[in-house]
């Protein structure tokens, strides 16, 4: 029996949804409304102290971060595999994923942002600002990454889908959301593209959650239908 606790809009989350789709693996969803505050409740913080999502519960063995959480289901369901048996295609997927994972999505997540209009009292403009500078200046690193090495193609490991494409399309994402501009990330837009093309980046959508509102708009890119 797997568990994930997870919020609709959490890039987080959406990578261990696309994992767990991709590998065909039977899941239940319990909702964590983080704009609500609900991760900040007693009984939730017993399962992750950290208040945040994704939680994932396999029967009695509980996960609390993504990158270790992939690595978990890459494990206990080996097919399709997420990363390559290659050390040097293995540090180069690891590369793309931790750029996203611990530079630029611990600066730019709800917490942060929170932080930042109270206490600090930023306005908005400033808190807009703070996201872009940081979202924007991670993902220019990201392309260079995928240009100058030779493993890109269809994704970000040649027609293979890894944890690095599970990363970039959630980030994507956001860069959609905030009306960031993305025109000189040809090669992740490539890769978000063909990864929106396959059943489990589609079921694992945010506009595909149970708890995502029935009026959200599907922001990815040309020809994504959810």
């Amino acid at each position: 029996m797997i568990t994930l606790y997870s919020y609709f809009r959490s890039s987080t989350a959406y990578r261990v949804r696309i994992a767990l789709h991709l590998k065909g693996l039977q899941y239940e969803t319990i909702p964590v409304h983080l704009a609500k505050g609900e991760q900040f409740n007693e009984m939730y913080r017993l399962i992750n102290p950290m208040a945040a999502v994704p939680a994932l519960i396999h029967d009695d063995f509980t996960l609390t971060q993504s990158l270790a959480i992939l690595n978990y289901l890459d494990n206990i369901a080996p097919e399709p595999p997420l990363s390559s048996s290659d050390f040097r295609e293995q540090a180069y997927v690891r590369q793309i994923s931790l750029t996203i994972a611990t530079d630029i999505h611990p600066l730019t997540n709800l917490r942060v942002l929170k932080y930042l209009e109270s206490p600090l009292h930023t306005t908005q403009a400033e808190r807009d600002e703070w996201y872009a500078h940081w979202a924007t200046g991670g993902m220019v690193a990201v392309e260079a990454m995928l240009r100058d090495h030779s493993y890109a193609g269809d994704f970000a490991l040649g027609d293979r889908v890894s944890v690095a494409d599970l990363c970039i399309v959630p980030q994507m994402y956001n860069m959609r959301r905030y009306k960031l501009p993305i025109d000189h990330l040809p090669i992740c837009r490539r890769i978000e593209e063909n990864c929106m093309k396959l059943p489990a980046f589609i079921q694992a959508s945010p506009e595909m959650q149970p708890d995502a509102p029935k009026d959200l708009e599907p922001i990815h890119g040309p020809g994504f239908k959810p």
